[in-house]
């Protein structure tokens, strides 16, 4: 996979590691006319300051820019929106700091239309010969349309009309399962292959778009959670904020909602 082949290439074997952050980018630059063609997956290095080193031309794009130069040294918090730029960047200090492996992070993408986006984020730290993190390297991928042409695409899509159904409640994957009519483990074996989610990611997309929605109301938030099927506000707080960077207050404010 995509995700896998980035990681092994940047942070290699200990024997191979870079002595700096320059020597890393000066190889994996001679691959960013390959990382460029990618459509669906942002690419990018960052230094210790989580300042963009590298990008490739997804990002750029992503960022409203027509050129790479712009992006370089600085962070996501000054070139994406404040619903969100803030939030990646806290993220990226987490991985630059602690050592913090980021995985198939389900989070929520704001693009020209204002409509949530959604993308699969995976962060690494980037060590020298010694040991030491000396950057990080990212990439977020967008979550493409599902394939209907897999052989157990009807059952899937029996499965995901029920949970879009009953998001508002407790959704199990014993229910999935029999609506199916497989194990759980082909459950998560087709949905990640066809949807490119696991059940529960299914089950959270769903929510924290209804989410999103309902946030640009007044509707008070402890509503809102439940509206989501949330019976506990400070579990759909936390979930809201892994994949948007904000609670669901500071989003309201920060997009123009009410208070």
């Amino acid at each position: 996979m995509l995700h896998s082949a980035f990681a092994t290439l940047c942070q290699g074997s200990e024997a191979s590691r870079p002595h700096s952050i320059e020597q890393l980018l000066a190889g994996v630059a001679q691959l960013l006319p390959m990382l460029d063609v990618i459509p669906n997956a942002a690419i990018f290095i960052k230094d210790m300051d989580a300042r963009y080193l590298l990008a490739n031309r997804t990002l750029v794009q992503r960022c409203g820019l027509k050129q790479l130069q712009p992006l370089l040294g600085k962070t996501s918090a000054e070139v994406f929106p404040a619903q969100l730029g803030p939030g990646y960047t806290e993220q990226d200090r987490r991985v630059l700091q602690e050592g913090f492996v980021l995985e198939d992070q389900l989070e929520l993408h704001l693009y020209g239309t204002r409509e949530p986006g959604w993308c699969l984020t995976h962060k690494w730290p980037l060590y020298n010969h010694t040991g030491q993190i000396i950057g990080l390297a990212g990439l977020s991928v967008d979550l493409q349309s599902a394939s209907e042409t897999h052989p157990a695409y009807q059952r899937l899509a029996a499965v995901d009309e029920h949970i879009r159904a009953h998001f508002n409640r407790r959704v199990t994957l014993g229910e999935l399962t029999r609506i199916a009519g497989i194990s759980v483990a082909q459950l998560e074996r087709y949905c990640k292959r066809v949807f490119h989610l696991t059940p529960r990611q299914m089950i959270q997309k769903v929510r924290l778009e209804h989410a999103h929605r309902l946030l640009h109301s007044d509707m008070p938030i402890t509503e809102v959670a439940l509206q989501c099927g949330y019976t506990d506000h400070s579990a759909f707080t936390r979930q809201f904020k892994a994949s948007t960077g904000f609670t669901p207050r500071q989003y309201r404010q920060a997009t123009g909602g009410p208070d």
